[in-house]
């Protein structure tokens, strides 16, 4: 059975890499359901994921399901793992101090499964105390990081910011589901 990958993407420029992103782990054999925040929507739209991965995409807390199931709990029970890409400085806020006031954040606070966070956005707010303090949190929680990288950024400036790129990603999905490989380049 393949491996349920929850995506939560959030509202950055680097939201249409989420696309990508999408279609790189559905080509290894994932599962992958998709969580928008209501910002994301504006950069990207969920018809674009649900093409990909033939879910409905879920935006809204209170949209009703067809199961009549609690949607973010039953979602986060089936998750193996838990990827949020972009992560914007206000998402990674929320799952820090605990605020649930969206279908992303509900359901990342209720999922047990392993989560990795990939931050995007402009240096200077990359950079800042607050985020870096909120970053360090989420590693301290046991939280798996994809740093954000050194480019230019949608708003002209360069520095580190940039998200980074979806196959990078994905070996770090891969290595966080399959931690033993150890057949791995070996012919039988």
């Amino acid at each position: 059975m393949a491996k349920t990958i929850v995506l939560g993407v959030t509202g950055g420029i680097a939201a249409f890499k989420a696309a990508q992103l999408t279609s790189n782990l559905i080509k290894k054999g994932y599962d992958v359901e998709v969580i928008m925040t209501q910002n994301a929507t504006e950069f990207i739209q969920p018809l674009t994921f649900e093409s990909l991965t033939r879910h409905n995409v879920m935006v809204s807390t209170f949209e009703k399901v067809a199961d009549r199931s609690v949607k973010h709990i039953s979602i986060a029970k089936r998750a193996d793992l838990f990827v949020i890409v972009p992560a914007t400085a206000n998402v990674i806020a929320k799952v820090v101090y605990g605020l649930a006031d969206d279908m992303l954040t509900t359901t990342f606070l209720a999922a047990k499964c392993p989560k990795l966070i990939c931050p995007a956005m402009n240096t200077n707010m990359y950079e800042s105390e607050a985020v870096q303090t909120n970053i360090a949190t989420l590693v301290d929680r046991g939280v798996t990081i994809v740093d954000a990288v050194e480019g230019r950024l949608a708003c002209g400036d360069v520095g580190k910011g940039k998200m980074a790129e979806p196959a990078d990603i994905v070996k770090v999905v891969e290595d966080m589901l399959q931690p033993v490989q150890d057949y791995k380049g070996k012919k039988v």
